[in-house]
């Protein structure tokens, strides 16, 4: 008997797994597993999207026109440029299935975001990953992984999980330090959360060459998360193979109106930005004495490492969740010994704190 064969290399993707939202019957829980807002979305926003639910039978505008009018307008960019799509993950999987194929490979560092490797394989490529230092991209060793086979270089600026970036001009040495024909795609998905004076996310790149390209994503700081909402900046060729590869409707109309209005709202942005630069140093000090190890973190999350403090990384995720508190283990990204905390509300962190401290101390 025989069956559908899928294309060579999908049985070998192991399946994207999310941040837990659950820990037990009828227990409430505190989830900081996904790198959510804290803060929620803008009520601007809210509003706009409850205004459409009226016409749900009605198709959205295909080219999220409204969206793009506002993002470009907010963030002083070209509007002919930008492509919007369903989370910043579609986006990355559509560059995949445009430019690469078999016998190609697609590049980025080895604690980097896993739908680069699962959307690469999917696509028929070979996923390569280029070592860290410090749990920082290296452009050394990224340019040093390059091959003839390499086809694109993704790289995420601020990582996740890690919460480390790279400066400007260390990405602009990357994409002097790669061939015209390679695509280097700037996965800038925490850059509202950056403060640091010597970065940017990549706008003027994209603008300068030809083989550049940013993606943002509203699934962060901006709280829609559940909408699935995401945009790329691109070289006009680009942008053109693009809008050819995604699905006509691919971006649904509450996601469009509440993404313009939470692009407008840069009030309710600064709040989030402002409660995240509050609690990194406060949450970086406190698991520090307690003798963790915690990864520099420019984004909304903090790496915590268990190595050396006697106890697994595991075990205090168990012991966490037994108290509705959900951390992401990130053994998948290659980090055992670690778990990613997103910065929470205020009772949330503080909670975290305590939690961990008794664990420690037992």
């Amino acid at each position: 008997m025989t069956t559908p064969v899928p294309q060579p290399g999908i049985m070998t993707i192991s399946p994207y797994v999310g941040g837990k939202s659950k820990a037990g019957d009828n227990l409430e829980v505190t989830k900081l597993s996904s790198n959510e807002s804290p803060l929620g979305p803008s009520p601007k926003a809210v509003a706009a999207i409850e205004a459409v639910l009226t016409d749900a039978h009605r198709y959205p505008d295909g080219g999220s026109l409204l969206l793009v009018e506002a993002i470009a307008e907010v963030h002083n960019l070209d509007a002919s440029r930008i492509v919007c799509g369903n989370g910043s993950d579609e986006l990355i999987s559509l560059l995949n299935t445009a430019y690469v194929g078999p016998g190609d490979e697609v590049l980025f560092t080895e604690h980097g975001f896993l739908m680069y490797a699962i959307s690469a394989t999917a696509a028929g490529a070979t996923p390569v990953k280029a070592p860290e230092v410090d749990r920082t991209a290296d452009v050394d060793n990224l340019l040093a992984a390059v091959t003839e086979r390499t086809k694109i270089v993704f790289l995420a600026n601020p990582n996740n999980p890690t919460g480390t970036y790279i400066p400007t001009s260390e990405v602009e040495r990357l994409r002097a330090g790669l061939r015209e024909d390679i695509l280097l795609v700037l996965d800038a998905a925490y850059a509202e959360y950056v403060t640091r004076d010597d970065y940017r996310p990549g706008a003027e790149l994209v603008e300068s060459h030809d083989n550049v390209v940013m993606t943002r994503t509203f699934s962060k700081i901006y709280g829609l998360a559940a909408l699935r909402l995401g945009w790329a900046y691109c070289p006009p060729t680009i942008a053109d193979v693009l809008h050819r590869v995604r699905g006509p409707f691919n971006v649904n109309a509450l996601a469009q109106a509440g993404g313009v209005e939470a692009v407008r709202d840069q009030a309710h942005i600064e709040l989030a930005r402002e409660h995240n630069e509050k609690w990194l140093p406060i949450l970086t000090q406190g698991f520090r004495g307690m003798g963790l190890g915690v990864t520099p973190s420019v984004g909304n999350f903090l790496l915590l490492d268990f190595d050396g403090s006697g106890k697994s990384a595991s075990d205090a995720e168990a012991y966490l969740a037994e108290k509705g508190l959900l951390l992401r283990a990130v053994a998948g990204y290659g980090l055992p010994t670690c778990l990613r905390m997103t910065i929470g509300r205020d009772n949330e962190n503080h909670a975290v704190i305590e939690a961990l401290r008794e664990f420690l101390s037992n």
